[in-house]
């Protein structure tokens, strides 16, 4: 397999799993530099060159192709391999859900977790009670969507096939089951649970995630 590309990314970016999921469905070979360095490779005159923001994760391509965004970045990777039609849909409504599954999962669990995981599991600012009970009432609101669009059985968010909406959804979940979505709340989410562990034990998931964990109790600041 020839190389397709590599993310720049500090470790243990759920952002840069997702892509690895999406790219080993695909057949791309996806490097990870384990030469980057948060705050002084992502700032270089080299690297700005071709990612303007400094952000990360970013995406350089073997044909010099760049891209910025975790939510792009995972798009690219699923509409240029054989699982295309898969992984996005084959017809303009199914696209549209599965691109509705994947803002959602960057609106409202992802900018949900940010400041959860900020505050309690980076300890990067301050514990605000008020902050941590929002975040993660709207964590609730939207585990239980989810439940929702999983009940009668169903073993995907749209379709009967594996796509990129359950791959943006379950990459957020992955870390917020392990740190904040406890006990207690997952006995009102008997399908998304079902959901996470049958959709975690595929290869592609474990080779980029790991096993999945599920706290009993959340954590705090």
């Amino acid at each position: 397999m020839a190389p397709f590309g590599k993310i720049y990314s500090y470790p243990e970016n759920f952002r840069v799993w997702r892509a690895q999921v999406v790219a080993a469905l695909n057949g791309l070979e996806i490097s990870v530099p384990e030469d980057f360095k948060m705050g002084e490779t992502n700032k270089s005159p080299e690297f700005l060159s071709k990612f303007p923001m400094g952000k990360v994760p970013a995406l350089e391509c073997a044909d010099g192709f760049c891209l910025a965004e975790g939510a792009a970045i995972c798009q690219y990777l699923a509409s240029v391999g054989p699982k295309a039609s898969q992984l996005l849909g084959a017809d303009p409504k199914t696209q549209a859900r599965i691109s509705e599954w994947s803002f959602f999962a960057e609106t409202e669990l992802g900018s949900n977790l940010l400041p959860l995981a900020i505050m309690c599991v980076l300890k990067l600012e301050k514990f605000d009670e008020g902050r941590y009970d929002k975040c993660l009432g709207n964590v609730e609101r939207a585990c239980k969507r989810i439940e929702t669009a999983l009940a009668g059985g169903k073993k995907h968010l749209v379709g009967d096939e594996l796509t990129l909406a359950d791959i943006m959804v379950a990459g957020v979940l992955f870390l917020t089951f392990k740190f904040f979505i406890d006990a207690e709340m997952r006995k009102g989410l008997p399908n998304t649970v079902a959901w996470m562990q049958n959709l975690t034990e595929t290869k592609e998931f474990k080779d980029a995630f790991g096993a999945l964990e599920m706290c009993e109790t959340r954590t705090r600041g």
